[in-house]
């Protein structure tokens, strides 16, 4: 695969974002780059100019596992990023449909097993819902629905992408929208390496880069991250402030897809608020049933 134009962008981003205090070289005279100089990313990796060289012209086919560690640890990347550039060297060797099996599946085709949408509706204390590495949400229990309910009652392939860059009612949602949106791109970008023969991630990104400047500015930068872990804060429409902790789970029997689990800590007020959204959403759901089961001629 011809992925020359992402492997350049990504390393030159690295390098740039790298100054020689971090890479413990002597400052100098009269830097005119960002961070550092190529002949220095080559020194410090032990390869000679010209082949560093080559490789940020686009050129990872054949490149050893030790020169990309060694270029890994001379720009010094975090554990996302060292993934990122494995996988761009496997896409351009044609490699990573041996190293990451993936299941071509049709737009809209796949749905959760019966027993996968059990164990979401065992979960009755915090949103759970599951994704795919498109960020389309594909299964989730009650107390998501009623959580994401601007995103999931309003689309027939509810994206958390397009939601964050293209809905005005994210922005009240996420108090901390720029955390968010960068780390939304950041999952985006990632994807794009582990799976660059995607089509409808190929689709979402132009869409979202057309119509989004904010998007198309975090997407230029070239970011990953593994996201796995961590504390958000949200401002829901029915309950307000909520700070949530999250787990977001790797589905071995599903590659690709991701279980994520919001929780409150235990007698703060957030868990309360959870509390009051779970009891609003099953009055709710039990309103709708009940007036879809009314007879039309009812009363008359």
């Amino acid at each position: 695969m011809d992925n020359r134009e992402e492997v350049r962008e990504f390393l030159t981003s690295r390098r740039a974002k790298i100054t020689p205090d971090r890479a413990g070289l002597p400052t100098g005279p009269r830097r005119r780059v960002p961070g550092l100089r190529r002949s220095e990313v080559a020194a410090l990796a032990d390869v000679s100019v010209e082949y560093y060289a080559k490789l940020e012209r686009g050129n990872l086919a054949g490149v050893s596992p030790a020169v990309l560690e060694s270029v890994a640890r001379a720009l010094l990347l975090d554990d996302a990023e060292r993934a990122h550039l494995l996988h761009l060297a496997q896409a351009a060797d044609g490699s990573d449909s041996l190293t990451r099996p993936r299941r071509r599946r049709a737009k809209g085709q796949w749905t959760p097993h019966r027993s996968l949408q059990w164990t979401l509706d065992a979960i009755t204390a915090g949103p759970a819902f599951v994704r795919n590495g498109r960020m389309d949400v594909v299964a989730a229990n009650r107390l998501a629905r009623a959580f994401y309910s601007d995103l999931l009652n309003g689309s027939p392939q509810p994206n958390l992408a397009r939601f964050n860059f293209l809905d005005p009612a994210s922005r009240r949602f996420y108090p901390d929208w720029d955390a968010f949106a960068d780390v939304c791109v950041a999952i985006l970008r990632t994807e794009a390496g582990r799976n660059p023969h995607d089509k409808d991630l190929h689709d979402l990104v132009g869409e979202l880069s057309t119509r989004s400047e904010e998007f198309r500015s975090r997407w230029g930068a070239h970011d990953v991250r593994r996201h796995g872990t961590g504390t958000k804060r949200f401002h829901h429409p029915t309950v307000g402030a909520l700070t949530l902790a999250y787990e977001g789970l790797e589905m071995t029997a599903e590659p690709g897809m991701t279980l994520t689990i919001y929780t409150a800590e235990p007698g703060s007020s957030s868990e309360e608020a959870l509390r009051l959204l779970a009891s609003w959403s099953a009055t709710e759901e039990a309103a709708t049933e009940e007036a879809g089961s009314t007879p039309r001629n009812a009363g008359g």
